[in-house]
């Protein structure tokens, strides 16, 4: 009985130390681990001392993560411009582009990087009326034009409330064409949300990363060249097939090539 009881006793202690010991392990990793705002200021105090490769590490660091964000997409993209690899600095000036439209920052940073390519692709000429739609399309990231749709549907129900509960002839008028006007836009901005959302699922687009691609007639190495592309050339993406896309260029040409010359916005 004696011998159980000891038994006993040191499973427990064991089993209290395992705990124990993991307890610890854990305060110590998490007393070391960094922060995302530690990595992010460590990678602008690097780009401020223009460690630009350092800077990039630490900036995908966070990325392979899962953080995105205007700022973090921005910053590496200057990193990588810094650096010389435009194709990289373009993509991710895309990328910080999708989140925000209308940054004049960061749409004079692209502009700039875009100087810089070698291909000169003109785009196919567009009804002006499918253009002033793109331009439209482009004002907002897909979360500015909920937020707009949103604040339409309320505008919608406060006049419409408003309508009724007044008793005063005047503000049920103003309220009557409030209510009126905010319908209109919120078709409208409804119709800009629903097209936005099924391009952010259907639509993608691609930057070349390396410094020069050949464009087959097919997947395969064996086919002929249809064309040479370069460095932060932006392409469609049409369809793949195993380590092979298919790309459509601004002008209409298109042809395959393999998925390592490529990242997708």
């Amino acid at each position: 009985m004696h011998k159980k009881n000891l038994k006993l006793i040191i499973q427990e202690f064991r089993y209290s130390a395992s705990i124990l010991v993991i307890l610890m392990i854990n305060l110590v990793s998490t007393a070391f681990a960094e922060t995302t705002e530690d990595v992010l200021r460590k990678g602008n105090n690097f780009y401020q001392s223009k460690e630009y490769e350092k800077a990039i590490v630490a900036y995908e660091q966070l990325i392979s993560k899962g953080y995105e964000g205007t700022t973090l997409y921005y910053n590496l993209g200057n990193a990588y411009y810094r650096s010389g690899k435009i194709g990289f600095a373009i993509l991710n000036y895309e990328r910080a582009l999708q989140l925000s439209p209308a940054d004049e920052d960061i749409q004079h940073n692209l502009a700039l990087a875009n100087t810089k390519t070698v291909d000169r692709v003109e785009m196919l000429p567009k009804f002006f009326i499918f253009q002033w739609w793109e331009g439209l399309l482009a004002f907002f990231s897909l979360t500015g034009w909920t937020y707009t749709a949103y604040f339409f549907y309320i505008v919608v129900l406060g006049s419409t409330a408003f309508y009724f509960l007044a008793k005063n002839q005047r503000i049920q008028k103003i309220s009557f064409y409030s209510g009126l006007a905010a319908v209109m836009l919120l078709a409208v901005t409804a119709s800009l949300l629903a097209v936005k959302f099924n391009r952010e699922l259907s639509v993608k687009n691609a930057v070349i990363v390396q410094s020069e691609a050949a464009v087959k007639l097919s997947p395969d190495t064996s086919s002929s060249d249809a064309f040479i592309i370069h460095e932060g050339l932006k392409v469609k993406l049409e369809d793949n097939v195993q380590d092979w896309v298919k790309i459509k260029l601004l002008d209409g040409k298109v042809g395959w090539v393999q998925k390592e010359n490529l990242r997708v916005i």
